[in-house]
């Protein structure tokens, strides 16, 4: 097996912007990351409306990840939402950094109240009381009182709430280059280098 440089946990839930998310995994893919993949059901609608990504439903989508994005055997771990074996429900063995993006808001009030209901809520609650780090990418508006309470109860808690708002100071041409501005910060924040997105001033 590949001597990966870490892992870190990706999830995608619910809301719009499937790019940002798939773009992502593409960047920790080829940043040498294990990539601990767990994926809501009301994501993949979204993968599917959104993109020309057909994802598979037959429990061949680690292999579908592994060829579609270039990784190596064993670097994309596909978990499913029921499996409360897998590594990231256990503190004593989950990655020490998980990404939600794209988070959508039921997936916030859930973790915000420590619901745990699925694999996804169960890993961010891991994270959360281990003192890791945890990065969720809201992508809603407008907020609501109730979006903007469940993300100030999470900040409080010391989780990264990075909203998928692209800048557009680097003179953006392309959807992609949109894409790129948010996932760049990602992975600034996760500590994986990048050169998606040119430094202020550079």
């Amino acid at each position: 097996m590949a001597d990966f440089n870490r892992a870190i946990t990706l999830a995608m839930t619910g809301a719009s912007g499937a790019q940002y998310g798939l773009r992502l995994l593409d960047c920790l893919v080829q940043a040498n990351c294990q990539v601990q993949f767990l994926i809501s059901d009301a994501a993949r609608v979204v993968v599917e409306t959104e993109t020309e990504l057909e994802l598979p439903n037959d429990g061949s989508l680690e292999d579908f990840l592994t060829l579609n994005f270039d990784a190596e055997p064993g670097q994309i771990v596909v978990n499913s939402a029921r499996d409360w074996f897998s590594s990231v429900a256990s503190g004593s063995a989950s990655p020490t950094s998980m990404v939600i993006c794209p988070a959508s808001g039921g997936t916030l009030s859930a973790i915000a109240c420590g619901a745990s209901n699925n694999l996804i809520e169960r890993a961010a609650d891991v994270v959360i009381k281990e003192k890791r780090q945890l990065i969720v990418v809201p992508r809603e508006t407008p907020l609501s009182e109730i979006h903007l309470e469940n993300m100030l109860k999470l900040a409080r808690l010391g989780v990264t709430v990075l909203p998928a708002m692209p800048g557009f100071y680097q003179n953006p041409e392309t959807i992609d280059d949109l894409v790129d501005f948010v996932v760049a910060r990602i992975l600034d924040h996760l500590g994986v280098e990048q050169n998606l997105l040119p430094r202020w001033g550079s």
